[in-house]
């Protein structure tokens, strides 16, 4: 446990920031679930995921959570899902 008042002040800084990117992640993971399940069944949908998920991997980048090439190659991926299944 720090004994200095800034190094305190860090400490719950980063327990909220942690707690923000975390909550992020979760709701990213949650899209691109969604989106797969969709692309498995064929869904009629499926294009309207993409589009959230694609969202929610512009957002997460935005915010500093996760890096813009994961997010670029993220999104990728998807397109690739969706169209390999549209063919």
């Amino acid at each position: 446990m720090p004994n200095i008042k800034s190094a305190k002040k860090r400490v719950k800084v980063i327990a909220k920031k942690t707690l923000h990117n975390k909550m992020i992640k979760s709701a990213l993971k949650t899209d691109l679930k969604k989106f797969d399940a969709a692309v498995a069944e064929d869904a009629a949908n499926k294009e309207e995921l993409f589009k959230i998920a694609v969202g929610a991997v512009d957002k997460a980048a935005l915010k500093g959570t996760i890096h813009k090439n994961k997010a670029n190659r993220t999104k990728a991926q998807l397109a690739k899902k969706l169209n390999s299944k549209a063919e």
